[in-house]
């Protein structure tokens, strides 16, 4: 089954749609219509089940050395969920996704704070 098309993302309470530019065995991709936003879902099965949803922003930010020019910049944030073949229902990797993001939400995102501030 795949992600529905399109997907809509917030960045900064600004909603972004991504329509689906991509779907292969495995994998999709959604993008916003300039290309700075984009969506990839991805699976990979072997030894081990590996799942992952990855959001990449791209923008122009002013050049350290000379900020009279704009320089091209981006940043992406990705969640990987690695699973054995057997041990692990699909409830307990629900739950165990939802406990970390629960988590980074607590306190009005202050986890997300201290773990770009570097803290650990």
């Amino acid at each position: 089954m795949s992600f529905s098309d399109p997907q809509t993302v917030s960045i900064g309470g600004v909603a972004t749609s991504l329509p689906r530019v991509a779907a292969g065995v495995n994998s999709g991709a959604f993008s916003s219509a300039d290309g700075t936003v984009k969506l990839s879902v991805s699976s990979q099965n072997g030894k081990r089940i590996r799942r992952q949803i990855r959001l990449d922003h791209q923008k122009y930010a002013a050049d350290p050395t000379n900020s009279t020019i704009n320089v091209p910049r981006s940043m992406s944030v990705y969640i990987v969920v690695d699973t054995p073949l057997q041990g692990y229902d699909l409830t307990e990797q629900e739950q165990l996704v939802m406990a970390l993001t629960d988590y980074l939400e607590a306190s009005s995102g202050a986890r997300v704070a201290q773990l770009l501030g570097g803290e650990n």
